[in-house]
């Protein structure tokens, strides 16, 4: 029962109604960040315009269709994207030519045109991946890139875990601690699912102080089941048919930008932490399909943009079982729950104190897996083009927290701090001399990484002294 701390692969050996409490345990981690973009998006519209079952049912079957896309290799899932959000933000505003008096519902169904898009982007960088190969892509991401930027992708969600757990402290230090306790002494099945049992455990903690009368640090009450009780048993997800316009597509598309870089990010995270290379089998023009393939479906039929999610990285660096069976149980799940509008009410009630101290546990994973990058790659921080890109890195993935908003063709364009992280990483690494880092040249130090160009080998150390 994994006491030796050993991934498990397979999580069949741990029987059915294990698997499925793990399952259950990473659509916990999703669903918080999940079904908040709608609700912020909404907020800049001013209605509920993109709805939460709606958000819910993409992601589930855009997971799935990414598993397909790869081969059913990659245990990673599809969430609901924030990138997006300064582009649903600028449509919102927009009141001028065929936007004048249109309303929000349209509004939104032109967003998600452009975001349809974004999502077919992805597909000229996978066929451009797929004619040069990814050797030569690779070059442009050393450990000295992508170990920083995967640290970024942590440290950048930090404000959020902090935000969160702010409002009820005792909450969010409840759900850490358990977490924390059942990873560090739990026993078989307990041991890998530290997550599930701290929103559990803290769940009922909430349910208890909010009986005593107890309010958050703003005077609000713990938990709210009003919408619980307005929610129906069953519904059908409130699908809609996206529009296209120019003006909207140039507002959505260029994020793709910035949404693949993240993807490259994500994906040599998720290499690195499960110790397998899915950068080269089943390939990163295959990953780079599932997601843009996912984002563009999702929006299609009103949906938001779909991205790899870091807590969900996080979840596997925790429980130690890399099965990517187990994600798409978690993707079953959001598919359910898209049609039982109560039950999603009654995850959708959980204080975000817990979401925050679950985060603090996530997010810090995230960041100590890129640390783990760089220290496992003996990136060379005594030369200093090394010093120079990793802290323009984490210069640019921390300080631009609002991103980078720029004008083109009249429409605002915003890129997020990690698409400007990674372009300025990439491109200080493909410029200064020195470069102590060559993929592809040494098999072992990129099997370190996850990234090796000899699949499955890694594992095996037999292999080092072997010519490529």
């Amino acid at each position: 029962m994994n006491q030796n701390n050993e991934p498990i692969r397979d999580a069949s050996v741990l029987g059915i109604p294990k698997m499925l409490l793990l399952g259950l345990q990473h659509m916990f981690a999703m669903f918080g960040a999940t079904i908040l973009v709608p609700i912020l998006v909404n907020s800049y519209f001013g209605e509920d315009v993109l709805h939460v079952q709606v958000t819910l049912i993409c992601a589930g079957i855009g997971t799935l269709f990414f598993h397909f896309c790869t081969k059913f290799k990659v245990p990673a899932f599809l969430g609901s994207s924030f990138a997006f959000l300064g582009g649903y933000a600028t449509i919102a505003s927009m009141d001028s030519g065929v936007f004048a008096e249109m309303s929000n519902a349209d509004k939104l169904s032109y967003a998600c045109g452009g975001v349809v898009v974004a999502g077919l982007l992805y597909l000229i960088l996978a066929l451009i991946i797929k004619l040069v190969g990814v050797k030569k892509v690779m070059r442009f991401l050393p450990p000295v890139v992508t170990g920083p930027i995967i640290i970024c992708i942590g440290l950048s969600l930090a404000g959020s875990a902090v935000n969160n757990a702010s409002k009820n402290w005792l909450l969010a230090l409840i759900a850490l601690a358990v977490i924390i306790i059942f990873n560090i002494w739990g026993k078989g099945m307990f041991k890998i699912i530290p997550i599930l049992m701290g929103v559990i455990i803290s769940y009922c903690a909430a349910l208890i102080f909010n009986a005593l009368g107890m309010t958050n640090a703003d005077g609000s009450a713990i938990l709210d089941f009003s919408n619980i009780a307005a929610a129906s048993w069953i519904g059908v997800p409130a699908f809609s048919i996206c529009k296209f316009n120019i003006s909207a597509i140039l507002v959505m598309a260029p994020i793709a930008l910035a949404t693949m870089m993240e993807h490259i990010g994500d994906i040599s995270a998720i290499s690195a932490t499960v110790n397998q290379n899915f950068i080269e089998d089943p390939g990163l023009h295959r990953t780079l399909i599932g997601d843009g393939l996912a984002t563009a479906l999702s929006a299609l039929f009103g949906g938001p943009a779909n991205t790899t999610y870091g807590e969900n990285t996080g979840v596997l660096e925790l429980s130690r079982v890399h099965d990517p069976k187990v994600i798409r149980l978690a993707a079953c799940y959001a598919i359910l729950l898209s049609f039982i509008p109560k039950m999603a009410e009654v995850i959708g009630s959980m204080p975000s104190a817990i979401i925050g101290g679950v985060s603090f546990m996530l997010y810090g994973m995230i960041s100590a897996i890129g640390v783990r990058n760089v220290v496992e790659n003996h990136v060379d921080f005594t030369k200093s083009r090394n010093l120079i890109i990793a802290g323009v890195i984490f210069v640019c993935g921390l300080g631009f927290s609002d991103g980078l908003t720029f004008t083109v063709a009249g429409t605002s364009v915003t890129l997020t701090s990690l698409a400007i992280a990674a372009i300025a990483g990439i491109f200080l690494n493909a410029i200064l001399p020195g470069n102590d880092y060559h993929f592809g040249k040494d098999p072992k130090i990129d099997a370190n990484r996850g990234l090796d160009m000899i699949p499955n080998l890694h594992e095996d150390t037999s292999y080092a002294d072997d010519e490529e």
